[in-house]
């Protein structure tokens, strides 16, 4: 069939490219009464949103007139490599930094708040800390690094059990996303095999003369072998990271849902389903048409059911589940920390992408990874009503930071924020150091402080903004 032509006029225009979430981003630009064009090359465009990245598309873009979905070099957060190199160069050089950093603010801060000198020293050294790396991030080994290759081989040691296996490994292809290519490492056989194969590779790739066609680079990581379960299945969380604005830099957090599996949990399982719990896994799984509703819950069913089996065996308080948003969103702002200054930084360029969170049985968090271009399909009631919500309010967010920045004005309060949490805001200098709450009204008053009153103009600062600013300032 004959594509229809493409609208002309003044507009405005948006173009759609792909399937992922095309019924949620299409209404919503049509509701706005924005027509849609369907040429790729054209230019003219308002908003340009595509699943995967042209540099055509950056070639042509104008920053302050038009907004585009992606950003260009978004990989330094959302491939597994890019993610590795990016918190690991981080938390090497903060590491070294941190200390007299904080040691220098204080002497100095010291003069202005003497009769609280001690006081404030306690708050620097607890407010600013630095999360390590191993905190958050299970450890991991770049198998396109001969170092790395060498160092897993010869340190890695499998042992086998009679109920469980140990020091169990995944191997995930770098650029991949939808558990495509991932498989365990279980036995020492496993990983036999594994290191012929990548030397056969590389002896291979060797011989030949080009360098393209280079095989596909990839990590092995820990894998994380006590699962925090539900009903006995294994489950992670979908969370939301928004960059709604890279000019100034305008960082928003979202809780999603949470993904099960199919089946009951079993380390031992050969099945890849069996530990992946992402939804174009489990559609391969035999029972999936019957579980479908089963493989997804919303947070407040998370939470029921936490407080329900896990609070008085646990100790856990009331509503934990809640709770540990805060622990997701000191992580993505420090990932955020870790490539704040790599990011190609143009105004109308924005990005929303998945962060997956596991569990473990010690209710420790981990970050599994970020994912570019996220998952927008509902076909779950639960989905139904977190994504388009979430699609909407993004676009909510960013149209309305890219409008105020258009024309200089005052981007704080948004009108638009609703279940997005600020985590970040560039528009005024944040703080190098955490104060305690009468510093922080102070700062405020001057103008430079980068909490943000949610939903009211006072200046009021609640627990949760004293957090975040303490989040804010962590890098």
């Amino acid at each position: 069939d004959k594509r229809p032509e493409d609208p002309r006029g003044p507009g405005p225009f948006f173009y759609f490219g792909g399937s992922n979430g095309a019924s949620i981003v299409v209404s919503y630009c049509e509701s706005r009464g924005w027509q849609r064009i369907c040429d790729k090359t054209r230019t003219d465009y308002k908003l340009k949103w595509c699943e995967t990245k042209s540099p055509a598309a950056y070639y042509s873009f104008k920053a302050g007139g038009q907004l585009i979905y992606q950003i260009p070099n978004n990989k330094v957060l959302t491939t597994k490599i890019g993610l590795l190199n990016s918190l690991r160069e981080y938390d090497r050089v903060s590491s070294k930094s941190n200390i007299t950093k904080y040691v220098g603010t204080a002497i100095f801060f010291s003069f202005l708040f003497l009769f609280n000198y001690c006081i404030y020293i306690q708050n620097v050294f607890t407010c600013c800390r630095r999360m390590r790396l191993e905190d958050f991030f299970p450890v991991t080994f770049r198998m396109d690094m001969k170092d790395e290759r060498e160092a897993f081989f010869n340190g890695t040691t499998i042992r086998i059990d009679t109920d469980t296996i140990q020091n169990m490994w995944i191997c995930k292809p770098t650029g991949l996303n939808q558990g495509r290519g991932i498989f365990l490492l279980r036995t020492p056989e496993d990983i036999t095999a594994f290191r012929e194969r990548l030397q056969n590779t590389i002896e291979q790739q060797s011989n030949r003369k080009s360098l393209f066609n280079l095989p596909q680079a990839r990590i092995v990581q820990q894998y994380i072998q006590n699962p925090l379960l539900l009903k006995g299945r294994k489950f992670d969380v979908r969370s939301y990271f928004l960059i709604a604005s890279t000019s100034p830099y305008m960082v928003f957090f979202r809780h999603g849902y949470i993904r099960l599996t199919c089946n009951l949990y079993d380390p031992n399982s050969d099945n890849i389903t069996a530990h992946l719990t992402n939804q174009y896994m489990q559609k391969k799984n035999p029972l999936y048409s019957l579980l479908k509703e089963e493989t997804v819950w919303s947070m407040e069913r998370f939470n029921i059911y936490i407080n329900e089996t896990y609070m008085l065996p646990k100790g856990l308080p009331k509503d934990w589940a809640l709770g540990l948003f805060k622990r997701m969103q000191h992580i993505i702002m420090q990932c955020f920390q870790a490539v704040k200054a790599k990011l190609h930084c143009k105004l109308g360029y924005f990005d929303l992408i998945g962060c997956d969170f596991l569990i473990d049985e010690d209710f420790k968090v981990w970050l599994l990874e970020m994912n570019c271009n996220p998952a927008l399909h509902t076909n779950c009631e639960v989905l139904k009503d977190v994504i388009p919500q979430t699609v909407t309010e993004a676009l909510d967010l960013t149209l309305e930071i890219f409008q105020k920045s258009c024309c200089g004005l005052k981007l704080l309060p948004l009108n638009s924020q609703r279940n997005f949490l600020l985590l970040y805001s560039g528009e005024t200098k944040p703080l190098e150091t955490c104060l305690w709450k009468r510093e922080v009204r102070c700062r405020q008053a001057m103008g430079c402080c980068s909490v943000t009153q949610r939903h009211t103009g006072t200046d009021e600062v609640g627990p949760d903004e004293i957090e975040l600013l303490e989040i804010n300032n962590a890098g």
